[in-house]
């Protein structure tokens, strides 16, 4: 069965279609720049990857070319072949706790909540639309990276706010990159043979967040209301006192716009190594001698420590393993090891010799980096979002 994962942007569409229940990568692709100048669109299939600039007015002409090439490469022969479509939704607010056929009823929700995600929601609705005309044949189904967190219990997702704020807007915690959260527990549940495991997950990547799970689902989470909360990002501040916020506000001028921006695009590595926010331009710059990509990085394994302690406690010290992963737990070999240096005081001890040999670019890319002495397990796992949603649409086929 063909299924597809799409993750929709306001410029931009990422795919990629399934051969399901093999979970055979068929084809993916990224069509970029959409209703602008220069738009393009990438493509990886057999082996093979091509690049074509073409004229992007919307989503539904990115599609056509999809649809195109899902011919020119012999993915199908027709498009009723294609049975379901996983549609990427940032926001389901308190309403979805798991995956959902999309209907009217949820797109009105959707819209509905589009306030608390005003820069993803509407963007998700609009690769949504575009699907549902040009595959109407196809099962549409929405992922919503809040889902995941919806077993949080009350004490843990609300803020010391007013309580009118989350009775009448609510504003608490809802946690992000619950895909990449559920994929790897399902992922450990098989690897430990345990369905009511217990972890602590660290997505670092640019974005970045960690997940405190007991018996298999969240407890607690480092991102909020919204993303800009938890551990320092590749641009974004992570955890901050709002005094300093308003004291720049008044003795600079900036508007909330103008702060909005520099929270998110101009703090973390970024702000701190004063313009590198990839963590592999960090390591060359620290290897030049940059003292500020070095105190960047610092921080950034300081507030990745706190966290994991953090959750250890709320686990009760009753951990099953400790997992990283996206591109900076995947990788980061030496930012691997100096975060559980940090926490040798856990019990927590890295095998340096199993830590070395795994990355997304060796011949290793998942394992075991602790050392048989160690309190707790610690993995490398490569998240796999895309799977996620195919394997999420495909049971709802069924």
């Amino acid at each position: 069965m063909k299924v597809l994962a799409v993750n929709a942007g306001s410029s931009s569409l990422k795919f990629t279609a399934f051969e399901m229940p093999e979970e055979e990568v068929l084809i993916s692709g990224y069509f970029e720049r959409i209703g602008m100048d220069g738009s393009f669109y990438t493509l990886k299939c057999q082996g093979e990857k091509i690049k074509k600039e073409v004229e992007l007015k919307n989503h539904i002409k990115a599609i056509e070319y999809l649809k195109e090439e899902l011919f020119n490469f012999n993915i199908i022969k027709d498009l009723d072949e294609i049975k379901a479509v996983g549609h990427r939704v940032v926001h389901g607010g308190e309403d979805y706790t798991k995956t959902t056929v999309i209907t009217d009823e949820v797109i009105k929700k959707i819209e509905e909540l589009s306030p608390l995600a005003p820069l993803h929601n509407p963007a998700n609705l609009t690769g949504i639309k575009s699907f549902m005309e040009a595959i109407p044949n196809a099962l549409q189904v929405a992922i919503f990276d809040t889902a995941f967190h919806q077993t949080m219990e009350n004490d843990r997702y609300l803020y010391p706010f007013p309580y009118e704020w989350y009775e009448e807007d609510k504003v608490r915690k809802y946690g992000f990159h619950g895909t990449s959260y559920q994929y790897i527990t399902e992922h450990m549940q098989e690897k430990l043979n345990k369905k009511d495991c217990n972890l602590i997950v660290c997505h670092i990547g640019s974005g970045g967040s960690i997940c405190a799970i007991k018996d298999g689902k969240s407890i607690d989470t480092t991102m909020g209301f919204g993303p800009n909360a938890g551990i320092m990002m590749g641009t974004r501040c992570g955890d901050v006192d709002y005094a300093g916020i308003f004291y720049m506000m008044r003795n600079k001028g900036y508007s909330l716009d103008e702060m909005d921006n520099i929270l998110n695009k101009k703090s973390g590595l970024f702000g701190i190594s004063k313009g590198f926010s990839d963590s592999r331009d960090i390591e060359e710059e620290i290897a030049k001698g940059n003292k500020l990509a070095s105190l960047a990085n610092t921080m950034y394994q300081n507030k990745i420590v706190k966290y994991i302690a953090e959750y250890y406690v709320e686990l009760k010290g009753d951990v099953d393993a400790i997992v990283l992963t996206a591109g900076v737990g995947e990788n980061g070999r030496e930012f691997r090891e100096n975060v559980l240096n940090d926490l040798a005081c856990l019990g927590i001890k890295i095998d340096k010799d199993k830590n070395d040999k795994i990355a997304g670019y060796l011949d290793i890319n998942e394992g075991i980096i602790s050392s048989d002495e160690s309190s707790v397990k610690v993995y490398v796992v490569p998240t796999n979002e895309e799977l996620m949603m195919a394997k999420e649409a495909f049971r709802l086929t069924k």
